[in-house]
């Protein structure tokens, strides 16, 4: 079984999911988000609280960009990659950029217009900001640096091969366009959650509360928003920003020229009531819905849906650092064992037809010089090669003795880690016998106990519980149910749990029913599908539970 642990870092919030994976078989085993002031301590809490002591991180790249370039698909490998390092590089000619400071990946898709061609996707970003990244994460075993609007597209694995739109609102929306199940494009507006948290920080002045406010808020599209029972301030501080996000979206579907099927909204926002019901006010033609993994059954009752979806960025993350995704895109860079046996390698020696791109590399040519200067004239031929010999050699034992000591201290850091993480194991171990001990000495005491209470209780519950709770239920549903709205059927299919189909012809009657069976309290647990077509009706299902 392989498992990673995902960080997504932006600005004050962590996002992290650890998913690990047997077969085909996933699991998120844990996931939260959290807000912090020092993000060290905080990316080592989140890897104390995960037990992820041992096993690989994976996060995202920062402050990225993207381009394309044009190339001819019926180029062999080798002249390919020359075509693409020339293409970036003549893209930073042109804008002024400095390429020995930008660090690139990029991915090969098909050109919809021409066949005889293949479009090049640029990811770039500064060096400078990996190395802040790998700074963040120090001591800890990175094996994947990657662009979350590529990696994102992971969670869709096993879907159909619709046009599709990933829209994902995090700090800024990228929006990803999936053709054929490939990644065809990726755009980038600089608009949004952050616009939003910001404007709600000013009258709150806290990032965890501006969060929790944009998750206890339900928009209203345009008809419904007169059926809003009770004014929301904070409306004024979401609704322009989600406007400006819809109104540039559609200029990038426009602009792209790819008919799409449909759009999936994540991020950040994801977690606003009815976010897709807005969107899907504003796409008529296209389905809208709220994004959620590949692996995650949604028919599951006991499973909140949407406590998955609020880390859909940590869960991609670290699907791509156990192989789920695109590994071309990776911008960790070699480690200390990768770059070693890249130098024993390396040829001293010149070599015919190889350039000297290493810089150990030109500095052993410019000391071969010096001994050929130095010594031409006063030494023989034999005296010359003994000492060119003896330098090599001193070279060797050099780069020896640095990479070893390097390797003797990472080893025994990770024996001093080891042997803390066995000595608070011991300790748990410890702990836990104990009480163990304690609680099997009263065990068989309170077991007779417990059986006759229970006894009492379950008459007495049964028995009161059920007797008003089904008229009840029904009474309040009859007084708050919008005209505008029909009900197909109720039926109480398990336990407390009630399942009702409605019908009606616009979305927003269903949404408010939706948010008055939630804020009154008739049912706990809410959950609802995004809502069927059917004709000139909207079906939705609605489950819950009874609360009593």
């Amino acid at each position: 079984m392989s498992s990673c642990l995902g960080l997504y870092i932006e600005n004050n919030i962590i996002k992290y999911a650890k998913v690990s994976k047997e077969r085909d078989n996933f699991k998120v085993e844990a996931f939260g988000i959290k807000f912090y002031d020092d993000i060290d301590d905080t990316v080592k809490q989140i890897v104390n609280e995960t037990y992820s002591y041992k096993i690989p991180i994976s996060t995202n790249l920062s402050n990225e960009n993207y381009t394309y370039a044009e190339l001819f698909s019926l180029l062999n490998q080798k002249d390919l990659n020359k075509a693409v390092k020339t293409e970036f590089e003549y893209f930073c000619t042109e804008n002024h950029k400095n390429s020995n400071a930008l660090d690139y990946r990029n991915l090969l898709i098909p050109n919809l217009d021409d066949k005889d061609k293949i479009t090049s996707l640029y990811a770039y970003t500064e060096k400078s900001d990996i190395a802040e990244k790998l700074q963040v994460l120090s001591g800890f075993r990175v094996n994947s640096i990657s662009p979350l609007p590529i990696s994102i597209v992971s969670l869709l694995r096993g879907i159909d091969k619709k046009n599709k739109v990933i829209v994902n609102i995090e700090k800024n929306t990228s929006v990803t366009f999936i053709v054929n199940g490939k990644i065809n494009k990726v755009e980038i507006i600089e608009t949004g959650m952050q616009e939003i948290l910001d404007n709600i920080i000013m009258k709150e002045n806290s990032y965890a509360k501006a969060y929790e406010i944009c998750k206890n808020t339900t928009i209203y599209t345009t008809q419904g928003r007169n059926l809003q029972v009770e004014e929301n301030e904070y409306m004024e501080d979401i609704m322009p920003t989600l406007y400006k996000i819809v109104e540039k979206l559609k200029d990038v579907i426009n602009a792209s020229g790819i008919d799409i099927d449909e759009i999936y909204i994540t991020g950040l926002a994801a977690a606003i009531n009815n976010i897709d019901l807005y969107f899907q006010e504003n796409f008529l033609e296209k389905k809208c819905e709220i994004l959620a993994p590949f692996f995650v059954q949604k028919s599951n009752i006991k499973l909140n849906i949407r406590d998955y979806i609020e880390v859909n960025s940590a869960i991609a993350l670290a699907l791509q650092g156990i192989g789920v995704g695109y590994k071309e895109v990776n911008f960790k860079t070699k480690g200390a064992l990768e770059r070693l046996s890249d130098l024993l390698n390396m040829q001293i020696g010149g070599s015919s037809g190889r350039n000297k791109t290493n810089n150990n590399t030109s500095k052993i040519a410019k000391l071969k010089d010096i001994f050929k200067t130095s010594f031409k004239e006063s030494l023989d031929n034999i005296e010359r090669n003994m000492i060119r010999f003896a330098g090599g050699i001193l070279i060797l034992v050099v780069v020896y003795a640095i990479f070893s000591n390097i390797l003797i201290n990472q080893i025994n850091k990770k024996e001093t880690e080891v042997q803390a993480f066995i000595s608070d194991s011991n300790k748990q171990i410890s702990d836990v016998s104990n009480n163990l001990r304690l609680v099997k000495e009263r065990t068989e005491q309170y077991n007779s106990m417990i059986e006759k209470i229970n006894e009492s209780n379950d008459k007495l519950t049964q028995s009161y519980a059920k007797k008003n709770v089904l008229p009840n239920f029904l009474t309040e549903i009859m007084f708050n149910i919008p005209k505008e709205v029909q009900l197909l059927s109720i039926e109480n299919t398990s336990g407390k749990t009630i399942k009702i189909q409605a019908q009606s012809k616009e979305y927003e009657q269903l949404g408010y029913f939706i948010a008055k069976i939630k804020n009154e309290g008739i049912l706990r647990d809410v959950t609802s599908t995004s809502g069927v077509r059917q004709e000139e009706f909207v079906v939705v299902s609605i489950e819950g539970k009874l609360p009593y």
